[in-house]
């Protein structure tokens, strides 16, 4: 069974975004996009609307330090 994703997840969702768009530099994206590639991966399943700023500003974070 794959491992289902939450915003709290916020490693694991950046190590997925990586993999899923490895063009994409994350210092350049904006959070309205972060917040709909991460919705939109097959193991995400949290309430899309639980986010905010705070939580996507960890998770570009976590996305710049995977990639580096």
């Amino acid at each position: 069974m794959e491992q289902q994703l939450k915003w709290t997840d916020t490693l694991d969702l950046a190590i997925a975004l990586a993999e899923a768009h490895p063009e994409v530099d994350p210092r350049t994206i904006r959070f309205t996009d972060l917040h709909a590639w991460a919705v939109a991966l097959p193991e995400f399943a949290d309430d899309p609307q639980r986010s905010g700023e705070k939580i996507l500003e960890a998770l570009q974070q976590a996305w710049i330090e995977e990639i580096e």
